[in-house]
């Protein structure tokens, strides 16, 4: 006898995750004027505790890639190409940790940030790896393109508040509380994202509830 097909769970058209679970209720629309790429790890696209999806939901000038590699012509052409007006050139910042050397995955040395080009927010792009501290740094070094970048390291950050997930060293926050807290030192805003971090700190609190509601082993 054929076996009937499971049902499959109604999925959130906006959020695309499965309604019982949908997260659009934590939404914070909030105009950015720093320009956002997120170059997002392929294990953590479906990570139901990743935050990148109510991140980019939240901010309209915000993009995703999804790899650990990228080809290199393709990453250029995606630096270059401003999401407002592509005939203003946007200044690229990574967004990535001072932390030391790692002999197995060597780094180029970044250039320094132009701070007399971060005088214009609107005129900025900032780019985020979304990934694990080992896949974070790996995508970074497959990438020699990212390692061309100047660096913008975050420094007297609050706690966490991403409790759902274990850190790797004290101090390290979600990929949304860490653009947040850039997105507030580049344009020089520090309350401007704070509705979106109490967003997120709803949406921790719905994971950790769900994270209890399921059945033991």
């Amino acid at each position: 006898m054929k076996q009937p097909e499971p049902v499959k769970r109604p999925i959130c058209p906006i959020c695309r995750r499965p309604q019982r679970t949908c997260i659009c209720e934590w939404i914070r629309p909030t105009e950015n004027a720093v320009e956002l790429l997120i170059l997002q790890h392929p294990l953590e696209v479906d990570n139901a505790k990743g935050s990148v999806r109510l991140l980019n939901l939240s901010l309209p000038r915000s993009q995703v890639m999804v790899g650990e590699t990228f080809a290199a012509a393709e990453l250029k052409a995606r630096l270059q190409a401003p999401l407002a007006n592509p005939a203003a050139p946007l200044y690229n910042i990574l967004l990535y940790p001072e932390s030391p050397e790692d002999p197995g995955l060597p780094l180029t040395m970044p250039p320094l940030l132009d701070q007399a080009l971060l005088q214009e927010p609107a005129q900025l792009r900032l780019i985020v790896l979304d990934g694990t501290w080992r896949k974070s740094r790996k995508m970074l070094y497959l990438n020699p393109l990212l390692q061309q970048l100047p660096r913008l390291a975050l420094r007297d950050l609050p706690p966490s508040r991403y409790l759902i997930r274990k850190a790797h060293t004290p101090g390290q926050l979600s990929t949304l509380e860490a653009t947040c807290h850039a997105l507030m030192q580049l344009e020089r805003l520090p309350e401007k994202y704070l509705p979106l971090l109490d967003g997120f700190s709803g949406f921790v609190a719905q994971q950790a509830a769900y994270g209890r509601s399921l059945p033991g082993p």
